[in-house]
C-alpha cells in the first residue's frame, strides 16, 4: 500500500518523458502582437493547425491532430454557451483556459490509466488595444501561462525560454510585414533547436552562433533562413490575422498565398533549381 504513491510519480514521470519525445518532431508555432493585431505563424503537413474560437479567439496547437480537434470542440461548445448564456464580452481567453482547457488536461495527464493529451496549445485574444492583448500556452500537464507581446509553443521549456530571450533582444514588429518576418525567424531557431543534436551546446553543432541563455546556443542566421526555404519548399505556411482594425465583430483572418507572397521576405523564399 505504501508503494503506491511512488509508483504513481514513477508512472508519470515516464508519461513525461514520453510526451517529450512526441514532440521532438513537431512544428512549432509563434505568435506575435503588434499595432494591427495578434499574428499566428506556423507551417503544416497538409492538416490545419491554427482555428478560430470566437470573435477574437484564436488557438494554435502542435501535437496529435486528433487530440486537438478534440480539445477544439470542447472549446468552442464553452464558447458558444457562454456567449449565449451570459454575453459575447464574457467569452475571454482567460476563461476558456483556466475554466475550460487546464482542468481536462491535467486530468488527463495525472489519470494514469488513460490516455494523455499529446498536444501543445496557445490562445490568443485581441483586444482593443494593442495593451489588452492575451497570450496564453498550456502545456501536455495542464500547465499554462499569459504572456502580452509574444506566445510560443515549442518542444521543450528550454527552446521556450531561449525564444523568449530572442525576442526580448529584437525589435518588436510595428507592421504585418515584419511581425511575419520575425515570427519566422523565431519558428526556424525553435525548429533547428528541437531537431539538434545533444551537443546543441557545443561549437561544432552550429557554425557561428550567439548566446542567448548560459545553456542554449542560437544558431546564425544563414541556418535559419536555409531552415525556412527547405521547410517552405516542403510544407504550407500557415499564417492568422487576429486583426483589430478589421472594423468587423469576427477579427479572424487567415492570409491568402496572395497576400503571403507579397509578405513574405525573398530571402525566406524556396530556392527554385
Amino acid at each position: 500500500m505504501y508503494e503506491e504513491p511512488y509508483r504513481w510519480i514513477e508512472a508519470v514521470a515516464n508519461r513525461r518523458n514520453y510526451l517529450d519525445d512526441q514532440f521532438s518532431q513537431g512544428n512549432p508555432l509563434v505568435a506575435v502582437s503588434f499595432a494591427q493585431g495578434i499574428l499566428l505563424v506556423t507551417v503544416n503537413r497538409g492538416t490545419e493547425k491554427i482555428y478560430e474560437i470566437y470573435d477574437r479567439i484564436a488557438l494554435g496547437g502542435m501535437g496529435h491532430p486528433a487530440d486537438l480537434e478534440k480539445l477544439r470542440y470542447t472549446l468552442l461548445d464553452m464558447a458558444h454557451v457562454e456567449g449565449f448564456q451570459r454575453s459575447p464580452s464574457d467569452v475571454t481567453a482567460s476563461r476558456l483556459m483556466k475554466n475550460g482547457l487546464a482542468p481536462v488536461i491535467k486530468e488527463a495527464f495525472e489519470e494514469i490509466f488513460k490516455a494523455p493529451y499529446i498536444t501543445k496549445i496557445l490562445l490568443a485574444e485581441v483586444g482593443p488595444t494593442q495593451d489588452r492583448d492575451r497570450l496564453f500556452s498550456i502545456n501536455y500537464d495542464g500547465m499554462y501561462e499569459e504572456q502580452r507581446e509574444f506566445g510560443v509553443l515549442a518542444a521543450s521549456s528550454a527552446i521556450r525560454e531561449s525564444l523568449l530571450v530572442e525576442w526580448k533582444a529584437q525589435g518588436k514588429p510595428t507592421s504585418l510585414q515584419k511581425a511575419l518576418e520575425v515570427s519566422l525567424r523565431l519558428w526556424g531557431i525553435s525548429s533547428l533547436l528541437q531537431t539538434s543534436s545533444p551537443s546543441l551546446d557545443t561549437e561544432e553543432s552550429v557554425p557561428t552562433p550567439s548566446e542567448a541563455t548560459s545553456e542554449t546556443i542560437i544558431p546564425d542566421d544563414e541556418a535559419i533562413t536555409v531552415r525556412i526555404q527547405e521547410t517552405l519548399d516542403k510544407e504550407s505556411l500557415e499564417c492568422v490575422l487576429l486583426d483589430r482594425e478589421s472594423g468587423k465583430m469576427e477579427t479572424y483572418r487567415a492570409l491568402s498565398l496572395t497576400e503571403l507572397k507579397l509578405l513574405l521576405p525573398q530571402y525566406f523564399e524556396p530556392v527554385k533549381e
